[in-house]
């Protein structure tokens, strides 16, 4: 869009924050919030330096606005699999498929902006991230506790511990196939954990899972 410069050290007469935030969110998630400067900023928003901090106050701050825009538009929409309907196992497995083809959708973005924030070394900005990341392992685990409470604490931490398996994964070039792969594997593994659900028919080809007990099986 073609933005009208004002004279002096102002704004774009016709900056739009909001656009902004979704050019920035982008280069956030394609460098990881470490890698990207101020600089790096002001030049992707066509704005300079005072301009920057005037509309959004510090990095940091972006970041936060940034971290609310992606979890409406970008992060998996846990809302939409944790059914109520739905068998449990079949639930989490499909989050962490859904994960799988989020974080390799883009080329460019790959990865979770919000599992990715969490490992940055800003405090506010980890801070900021880590926030996020508590409440989706907050909704996975209430959806669980609906109905197998004393599964709950463990498959959540195992679905969210694989989450960010998958996004690190991905980051690291990991392709779709192979990130499937390996979400299927835990979709399994979190069946095989849950007392009275059966497990989906193994595709072929695919390694087995080891075999999870109900905690209820469990010795000791």
């Amino acid at each position: 869009m073609t933005k009208e410069i004002s004279r002096g050290r102002g704004r774009p007469r016709n900056f739009d924050a909001d656009e902004a935030v979704a050019v920035a969110q982008r280069l956030f998630h394609a460098k990881g919030y470490d890698a990207v400067s101020v600089a790096d900023l002001t030049r992707a928003l066509g704005i300079n330096p005072p301009s920057f901090y005037a509309a959004f106050g510090s990095k940091a701050a972006l970041y936060a606005r940034i971290l609310d825009r992606y979890a409406l538009t970008g992060a998996v929409p846990l809302d939409q699999l944790l059914r109520p309907d739905r068998p449990v196992a079949e639930c989490l497995a499909r989050v962490l498929e859904e994960a799988a083809r989020s974080y390799a959708a883009d080329a460019c973005a790959t990865g979770c902006l919000v599992l990715e924030g969490t490992r940055c070394s800003d405090e506010q900005a980890r801070a900021a991230a880590g926030t996020f990341h508590v409440a989706a392992q907050q909704r996975i685990r209430d959806f669980i506790a609906q109905r197998h409470p004393q599964e709950a604490d463990r498959l959540a931490d195992f679905v969210s511990t694989t989450m960010a398996g998958l996004s690190a994964s991905a980051r690291h070039g990991q392709s779709l196939d192979r990130l499937l792969g390996t979400a299927q594997l835990a979709g399994l593994a979190c069946a095989q954990a849950i007392p009275g659900e059966k497990l989906r028919q193994r595709p072929a080809g695919r390694p087995t899972v080891p075999q999870l007990k109900p905690r209820s099986e469990e010795s000791g």
